[in-house]
């Protein structure tokens, strides 16, 4: 039984693909095409997938595709009457979808009538749901999927048991959790698609001053639910304005927050001006208040259902801030939120939908590591090491043993440099989790400012993240629960804050990646080398990338290494190394 999920025309368009119950590869769009959150129809992703499980579009038996143009259809009317143009955009976006069909024979070169797979609809966030619960390793779970707008809703619940998803409600437009997150992120200057994650590390900067305010922007209301101070927005009145129909642009969004909002708080920040105190109290208050409501659905939900665990997933299922204060805030003892939490994630909950809830095939699957994307073999690597003109300049090439390679990449990250580490499978969602990574030596607090600065090029006050080796994780944080897929923020232990001062945030926290020796063995090789050296058995990781979608191929990571200043370059089983060094350079 070959399944095809495919979510199209959407932010992060992706694909997953699903035989016989195991998901054999999954990989967002932007990747290929090196476009940020890129949208539109995922085609090169729909190939990758096709060619790595072996298969033609022709054997796919079932297409699943996160949209459904007949949920809440009479609130859908409803708001169309009163917004116009905002239903005349999705109206386009809807047509396309109707013509899929064709576009996925076209990408695959093939005929229509050779496609023989069934499609099916999954709305929006019963997709999240099912992204969440049937790739979780609980047989039964409370379930929550939380985000922007999907299908008009902005909240689902659920309950699952076995390969079941029964959902008990939800949170229709225009009330909105992600929606009011990406309006406050806004009215701070951060206005590009995507940019919230921004606004939750500037929140450890601030104190909630303004928390009285925004306890009327969004309030916990009786029951599960949550509801906006509307006055504070206009989505209601003019829609959310939302471009996402190319695959070649990153989508964009229209102003969410409404005159009414500058009245309270005072002129909005632009983009170019610096960011003050003012600015950090309202993202501290914006984040108290997004945890408020959020912790009200968690308890409700537990309430409701009984579970000790639940499983999250949604753009809000990203606030690793509240995440890491769910064991404390809520009743769960369990929590699962898979690597690709967002829409990305779309592709494998609308698959496994099919294969579980619709099919009723036994749940045979967990989702224990994120490495689903491509991978290139050594000899790849070395053409691609060959044909790049800049490696030849000024740098030394040197092919090792693979018990060589992690000795001498932590030796490099103990001696301070700069280490882009490519390995295996790319990672599916937005983290690099150690295989498409930048690593560099915890202990030298200073490294924080050299990495915004020198490498990524970005706002000084954004936190790294640790990746620690699973079985020590108790030692230097306060909680143990495993977080494979850094989607918890966990502080760190005070006497150990000295020890990692560069990824330990200002507010004492780590958004850490507990790295398990059965999942990725490599990375947790080069972690225990590091070990042995400094006796800290954490790394600093962040993505390999500047201000580009995370590398993907050998040739993007050998030009991001060039172009940067990196030091060395652990890519297969190459050691590429600069002969003069970059980080201390200015």
């Amino acid at each position: 039984m070959n399944i095809l999920g495919i979510n199209a025309y959407h932010g992060n368009s992706s694909v997953a693909i699903v035989c016989d119950g195991q998901l054999v590869a999954a990989v967002e769009e932007e990747r290929f095409n090196r476009v940020k959150y890129a949208a539109g129809f995922p085609a090169q992703a729909i190939r990758h997938c096709l060619a790595e499980a072996g298969l033609t579009i022709g054997e796919i038996d079932h297409i699943a595709i996160p949209r459904n143009p007949w949920a809440r259809l009479g609130t859908k009317l409803f708001y169309a009457l009163r917004m116009p143009r905002f239903a005349l955009e999705r109206s386009k976006v809807l047509t396309r979808f109707s013509s899929i069909h064709e576009e996925l024979a076209a990408s695959c070169d093939v005929a229509p009538e050779t496609i023989k797979g069934k499609f099916h609809r999954i709305e929006h966030h019963v997709a999240h749901l099912a992204s969440a619960l049937f790739v979780s390793p609980f047989e039964q779970a409370a379930v929550l999927s939380t985000d922007g707008l999907g299908d008009f809703a902005s909240t689902m619940w659920a309950t699952g048991e076995g390969n079941r998803l029964k959902v008990h409600g939800g949170i229709a437009f225009p009330h909105s959790l992600g929606l009011y997150y990406t309006a406050i992120s806004q009215y701070l200057g951060f206005r590009k698609y995507g940019d919230e994650y921004k606004v939750m590390g500037l929140a450890a900067y601030g104190e909630p001053a303004y928390q009285d305010e925004f306890r009327k922007i969004v309030k916990a209301s009786n029951g599960h639910g949550f509801r906006l101070g509307l006055e504070y927005f206009c989505h209601h009145k003019s829609g959310p304005q939302m471009t996402w129909g190319e695959s070649g642009k990153t989508p964009v969004l229209g102003q969410l927050y409404s005159p009414y909002l500058e009245e309270r708080l005072g002129r909005t920040r632009s983009a170019t001006e610096s960011v003050d105190q003012k600015h950090k109290d309202i993202a501290a208050s914006l984040q108290l208040a997004l945890e408020e409501a959020y912790f009200h659905l968690l308890n409700s939900l537990q309430r409701q259902t009984g579970k000790s665990a639940v499983c999250l997933a949604g753009g809000v299922a990203f606030n690793c801030v509240a995440n890491g204060k769910l064991f404390d805030q809520t009743p769960f003892s369990d929590v699962y939120v898979q690597p690709a939490a967002g829409d990305a994630g779309l592709a494998v909950g609308a698959a496994y939908y099919v294969y579980h809830q619709i099919l009723g095939r036994p749940r045979c699957f967990v989702m224990d590591h994120a490495y689903w994307g491509p991978q290139f073999t050594s000899e790849a690597i070395q053409r691609a090491l060959q044909n790049s003109g800049s490696v030849g300049t000024g740098c030394s090439v040197k092919q090792l043993p693979s018990d060589e390679l992690a000795t001498r990449t932590a030796k490099h990250i103990a001696s301070g440099k700069i280490v882009g580490w490519f390995q295996g499978r790319a990672e599916w969602g937005p983290r690099a989790l150690g295989n498409r990574s930048i690593v560099v030596d915890p202990q030298r607090a200073e490294m924080k400012e050299v990495l915004n600065q020198r490498i990524k090029h970005r706002e000084i006050f954004r936190p790294f993240a640790p990746s620690i080796l699973e079985e020590a994780t108790a030692d230097y944080f306060e909680r143990s629960y495993p977080s494979p897929f850094m989607n918890l923020a966990y502080s760190v232990r005070p006497e150990k804050r000295a020890a990692i001062p560069a990824p330990t945030h200002v507010d004492g926290t780590g958004r850490l990646q507990t790295v398990s020796r059965q999942t990725n063995p490599l990375y947790w090789g080069l972690i225990k080398e590091f070990e042995k050296l400094t006796g800290v058995p954490v790394v600093l990781n962040t993505s390999f990338n500047d201000n580009e979608p995370i590398v993907l191929r050998p040739e993007e990571a050998i030009d991001c290494f060039m172009r940067t200043k990196m030091d060395v370059l652990a890519i297969g089983d190459w050691i590429v190394e600069k002969q003069e060094p970059c980080a201390s350079s200015s």
